[in-house]
């Protein structure tokens, strides 16, 4: 009987050796082996069904938010219902190429330690009382976490393409790097870090 073949995503990344060491997001990761990152909007009308979302496809869909600008043309442009989900693919493809030739790591690794690095602990919300608008601070749910550190991850890339030579999976792929090593350098460790310090201000 012959040995089944390891699910990888893309054909080249394994899943069974990534670890979540951030024990509150475990739920919210998926790391379910697959192919090809694509479900099809399947958990769309589910409660929390995101959360079934592999990561990297997750990923794929903030690339197609409306404004994000690839070599002129938008992946996604406001008030349309799709996306170009193939092209978005690709981008994260190959800049899982370049994470691997830059630290030897797996990419699916790097990419959960950003996500981790760079999702915010705590934030200030608005809170109206008597007429009076007060800032409170207030502890982040383990979705908008990953939610956030998604958002920066992204808007890094973008912002990095900009008067710049660097191709945009090269941009996606410094920022991922730079996360997941808690650089100073990084635009998402930055939001994060001024996130929590305005949290911290408004006690």
């Amino acid at each position: 009987m012959s040995q089944q073949e390891e699910i990888k995503l893309f054909g080249k990344w394994s899943f069974s050796d990534v670890e979540v060491r951030d024990i509150s997001l475990r739920r919210y990761i998926s790391l379910k082996p697959v192919y090809l990152p694509h479900t099809g909007g399947r958990h769309e009308h589910q409660r929390f069904g995101k959360s079934k979302v592999p990561i990297v496809e997750r990923l794929i869909n903030k690339l197609m938010s409306p404004g994000i600008v690839v070599r002129g043309k938008g992946l996604r442009r406001s008030g349309r219902a799709s996306g170009k989900k193939i092209r978005a693919t690709n981008i994260v493809k190959r800049a899982f190429d370049i994470i691997y030739l830059r630290t030897g790591k797996n990419p699916i690794q790097v990419l959960v330690d950003a996500i981790i690095n760079a999702g915010p602990r705590e934030e200030d919300t608005r809170v109206v009382y008597g007429g009076i608008t007060y800032r409170q601070p207030a502890d982040t749910s383990p979705q908008r976490r990953i939610d956030l550190a998604i958002r920066f991850i992204v808007e890094a890339a973008w912002r990095n393409t900009f008067s710049s030579l660097k191709s945009f999976e090269e941009a996606l792929a410094d920022e991922i790097i730079a996360a997941a090593a808690y650089s100073p350098d990084s635009f998402a460790i930055k939001k994060k870090e001024e996130k929590e310090r305005l949290a911290r201000a408004s006690r």
